[in-house]
């Protein structure tokens, strides 16, 4: 199996989040960008065997247009992009540590340590939020 093999835009995890998401909650995601990237994301999901269940967040990153789109999806209808960074942090071939933090009105974002964007809370109450899920084009070394 070539690194390419490896490296194709498939759900490389899912996985619940106990008793749902929370404040002071703590999402790591630790992994290897492939080499020819075209995109990929980590969504907060509400029910991960149900795709027409609300999604609390789906970060979705583009490599073509060094973008990070930040949505949520409520009764089957998505809610306004948010695509403010103040930098494009992937590079293909690199390792990155993202955090997801959960606070009372916000996910802060942190990427290898520095903020790199917030997301407001859309789906209520929180604890609805009940798995992870990442697809794309990396390989996944952690996720705590």
């Amino acid at each position: 199996m070539t690194e390419n093999d490896r490296c194709t835009n498939a759900v490389k995890y899912v996985g619940e989040i106990k008793g749902g998401l929370r404040p002071a909650m703590k999402i790591t995601v630790v992994g290897v960008i492939c080499p020819t990237p075209k995109s990929f994301s980590v969504t907060l999901l509400c029910d991960p065997m149900d795709a027409s269940k609300d999604v609390g967040l789906l970060l979705a990153v583009s490599f073509m247009e060094k973008s990070i789109v930040r949505n949520s999806c409520i009764a089957g209808k998505w809610g306004k992009e948010e695509t403010t960074i103040p930098y494009f942090p992937f590079t293909p071939g690199d390792s990155f540590k993202m955090e997801l933090l959960c606070e009372h009105q916000q996910i802060r974002v942190l990427l290898d340590g520095r903020q790199l964007c917030n997301f407001s809370h859309r789906v209520q109450p929180l604890q609805r939020v009940t798995a992870l899920k990442i697809s794309g084009d990396l390989e996944l070394t952690k996720v705590a």
